[in-house]
């Protein structure tokens, strides 16, 4: 019987640790990413296994086909036939990964007899737990969503959690427990938040370190049963608070597009992050160098890495120096990202209670074109897309925040069908659709900037999420052209004050 499921939230506090607190837990860290290397490797090499055998082969290119047949005609009375053919092939591959011990209860019980001389420092939750993540990553791999898997680095494993509150890592009145180790866990007197957070019932806990500042800082995930308590002011004022009406996003790499009833932007996103990209390059290109210097022998006499044999790399002093300030400049970026979309996703929510956003595939922007091309005076064109944009801005992060924000109010993001609104070709005065080039930012005909026109026909789209509700547009149209033409001339003048807007903008 499947375990029932409840909603969770997580609450992150700081450990009050001493030198030895940290000296017991680095040495739990490396034991737990050597754990979890072993159980993973032994996975890959059962899955390597399985693929060089007949039956895997053809049950895979059976399902490779079903597939295609089913998402290329997903509405069909064939599909429904192919669904159900699918789900028989996928079990029949559940059974015959069961048979090679290649499912997370089979890693599970190997991992008993690994963490055993280890079990002063590791517990059996632990070591499950670690299992599970190993399995994780194998499931992507067996399930087509990933190429690889990568081992974890040394000193490179941030987070270790138990299964449950009950044994192993544990909270009881104020102190984390693991293993004869006991450390205090810090909640401010003012931090209202946290004491009433505190109070709900605690399913497992985890331990993260951070490093800030070139020194390792632990902090304690107390992962909650429930919904997170409401944030209010000094006044009273609930700080996070949902709207009425409908909300569009139209969001890019870069910037972000909403319109709703209330208001209307066109914003780039987490600017602030751009302050912190020069220095972080110039850390790169100064680890670069010094990795070069102390390691000649393992560079081709063209610059190149050598390929082919196990390399030994060299880190210097100064080159570790060197690494922990990038980490510092990384972690400082990632924060400051991360406090950005919080804002922003606030607002968002604040606005409107049914929030649409297109499907967008992040991910496949983020690669390398493959096609070689040539521009119109014969200079080849780059290969690169959106990789760096999207590393820095993290839009599909925000997307993710605003679904769980609305999640702890019962509701979730939709997602609009794409390909079949093609809300940035559609003209809802003649219900005609005009392909545009990317370089077109306005819809000239209207005089109304391409992607706030676009939020605005998501924020009309029907029930079905397939359709753009005409009335609709015509009925909120005047509302839209005012808020439209107020955020226009915001962006005008930040321009006049010397602020440097995305050129994607069209201001």
């Amino acid at each position: 019987m499947a375990r029932k499921q409840t909603p969770s939230y997580v609450l992150t506090l700081k450990l009050d640790t001493n030198n030895r607190d940290e000296s017991i837990l680095d040495k739990r860290f490396e034991i737990c990413r050597k754990l979890y290397n072993s159980i993973l490797g032994l996975g890959l090499k059962r899955f390597k296994t399985l693929s060089e055998l007949k039956v895997y082969r053809t049950l895979r290119k059976e399902l490779a086909d079903l597939n295609k047949s089913y998402y290329k005609d997903e509405n069909s009375k064939k599909s429904k036939l192919n669904e159900k053919l699918r789900k028989e092939k996928y079990k029949e591959l559940t059974v015959l990964l069961g048979e090679y011990g290649i499912n997370e209860y089979s890693l599970i019980n190997e991992m008993t007899p690994m963490y055993k001389p280890f079990n002063k420092n590791i517990d059996n939750k632990t070591a499950q737990a670690l299992a599970s993540r190993a399995w994780k990553a194998l499931e992507k791999l067996i399930y087509s969503n990933a190429e690889r898997v990568n081992f974890v680095r040394f000193d490179e494993l941030y987070s270790v959690e138990g299964k449950w509150n009950a044994s192993g890592i544990t909270y009881r009145d104020g102190i984390i427990k693991w293993n004869k180790l006991n450390m205090t866990v810090i909640i401010k007197n003012n931090d209202v938040y946290a004491q009433k957070a505190i109070q709900d019932r605690i399913k497992y806990c985890r331990i993260v370190r951070k490093m800030i500042r070139g020194n390792y800082k632990y902090y304690v995930q107390l992962v909650m049963e429930g919904f997170p308590p409401i944030k209010v002011t000094n006044d009273g004022e609930i700080k996070r608070s949902i709207g009425l009406g409908n909300v569009g996003i139209d969001i890019g790499t870069r910037t972000i597009a909403f319109s709703s009833q209330y208001d209307v932007k066109l914003l780039e996103l987490c600017t602030e992050v751009e302050n912190i990209q020069k220095e972080k390059n110039k850390l790169q290109r100064k680890l670069d160098r010094q990795r070069r210097s102390n390691n000649p022998n393992n560079y081709n006499e063209n610059g190149t890495i050598k390929r082919g044999i196990k390399l030994e790399w060299i880190k210097s002093n100064k080159y570790i120096r060197t690494q922990n300030e990038l980490r510092e400049i990384q972690r400082k970026q990632a924060d400051v990202r991360k406090q950005s979309h919080e804002k922003l996703a606030n607002y968002i929510i604040s606005l409107g209670d049914r929030i649409l956003v297109e499907t967008m595939q992040f991910q496949g922007l983020q690669k390398r074109s493959k096609k070689t091309t040539k521009n119109k005076d014969g200079k080849f064109n780059k290969k690169k897309r959106f990789g760096k944009s999207l590393a820095n801005k993290a839009p599909a992060k925000l997307i993710e925040i605003i679904n769980r924000k609305l999640n702890y109010d019962g509701l979730k993001i939709l997602k609009i069908n794409t390909q079949k609104v093609k809300a940035s070709q559609y003209n809802h005065f003649t219900g005609e659709y005009n392909k545009k080039e990317l370089k077109d930012r306005w819809n000239k005909d209207i005089e109304i900037q391409r992607d706030m026109y676009s939020s605005f026909l998501i924020m009309n789209i029907n029930d079905d999420l397939e359709t753009i509700n005409q009335d609709k547009c015509i009925e909120t149209y005047d509302i839209f052209k005012m808020l439209h033409d107020k955020e226009i001339n915001r962006l005008k003048e930040l321009k006049l004050q010397g602020y440097k807007l995305i050129s994607s903008m069209g201001i």
